[in-house]
């Protein structure tokens, strides 16, 4: 527990003190956000905004975990060394693409090929090694089966784990990407997810497979605990970055940010074994990123658009809800969302009657 509030609470002070660091150097070099034309006419008025904020909690969450390693004397896990790379890696794939936006000044940085070419990579270079580095239980940091509190049926085989996490891997990214439409709504609901992953780190770690209880319910996860620390050194330093970000935003995150969140909460996911209950965590992502498929889909078969405008925040834009009404109302239903998906979780320990 020593080890999960050191890297917290560094990652806090790193991001929360260093942002705006970041916004001046930001700002004396001229990198600022561009809007797409076809936005909501509101948007406009945040030209120039900062951006690319995403990479100050990325390093503080590096730094948070490495003093936490350092302060406590034990060494990091390939677990959370795995997560933290997925994160790392993408985050540099975003902040490639904004670079691009902000150097060229346009709206849109990588060509979607390139930008899906980085996040495979690196995706494959994850799914891989989590199947490696079996520890002295022979358990690897992932499986190749699909899992929803815990590993469930029979293998995929390694082949088509890779596949599923790569796909994963790209749906959660772009949904946080997507969701980061307006000043803090992506930043405040992946802090929840990320406060539920300290919770169940936490949870596996206490009923482990592997100090001897025997339980039914007890967990096969290689390292519960290190994967508590990374989400708490990852929600310290995306709190610390919300204080900036949040309405009305003084620095955005970014692609370089949701990119990064979006591989953090994917490698938490797989690597704790509740891929299917990641879904129900990041309900308020998945509805979000469902609206933009419903838009396309509904636009193309009937010629007329479901919504007034995707992803959904903007929709109730339009439709004349204040940005800070709409932001605040989806942290209730992501808190909503986070909360059921943590009942589920316990929901297999209640006492039976």
């Amino acid at each position: 527990m020593t080890n999960i509030l050191i890297g917290a609470g560094i990652a806090l002070l790193f991001s929360m003190l260093g942002t705006p660091v970041w916004i001046r150097i930001v700002r004396r070099l001229g990198y600022g956000q561009m809007i797409r034309e076809e936005g909501p006419e509101a948007h406009l008025s945040k030209r120039g905004t900062p951006t690319m904020g995403g990479a100050v909690f990325i390093v503080g969450s590096l730094i948070g975990y490495a003093a936490a390693h350092l302060f406590t004397g034990t060494p990091p896990t390939i677990s959370g060394v795995l997560v933290l790379f997925l994160m790392t890696g993408l985050g540099f794939v975003g902040f490639v693409d904004d670079y691009i936006k902000v150097f060229k000044q346009r709206s849109l940085g990588l060509r979607s090929g390139a930008k899906m070419i980085g996040i495979i990579l690196i995706g494959v270079v994850f799914a891989v090694g989590a199947l490696n580095f079996p520890n002295g239980y022979d358990v690897t940091p992932a499986s190749p089966r699909l899992s929803f509190l815990r590993d469930f049926g029979p293998t995929i085989g390694p082949y088509l784990f890779v596949l599923w996490a790569l796909l994963l891997i790209a749906a959660m990214s772009n949904g946080v990407n997507l969701t980061d439409g307006l000043d803090g709504l992506a930043a405040g609901p992946a802090a929840m997810v990320l406060a539920a992953y300290v919770i169940i780190g936490n949870w596996q770690l206490r009923n482990s497979c592997f100090d001897g209880a025997l339980a039914q319910n007890c967990y096969s996860v290689r390292d519960p605990l290190d994967l508590a620390v990374v989400a708490a050194t990852m929600l310290g330093a995306v709190l610390g970055f919300l204080w900036w970000n949040a309405p009305p935003a003084k620095i955005f995150m970014g692609d370089t940010g949701s990119l990064a969140l979006g591989g953090v909460l994917v490698g938490l996911a797989i690597l704790t074994r509740t891929q299917f209950l990641l879904a129900i965590l990041c309900g308020l992502i998945v509805m979000i990123t469902l609206s933009v498929i419903i838009q396309v889909g509904g636009f193309k078969m009937t010629g007329k658009r479901v919504f007034k405008m995707a992803p959904l925040q903007h929709h109730f834009e339009l439709s004349g809800w204040v940005e800070t009404t709409i932001v605040v109302r989806f942290w209730l239903m992501s808190a909503l969302f986070t909360g059921i998906g943590l009942g589920l979780f316990y929901l297999e320990w209640m006492p039976k009657k």
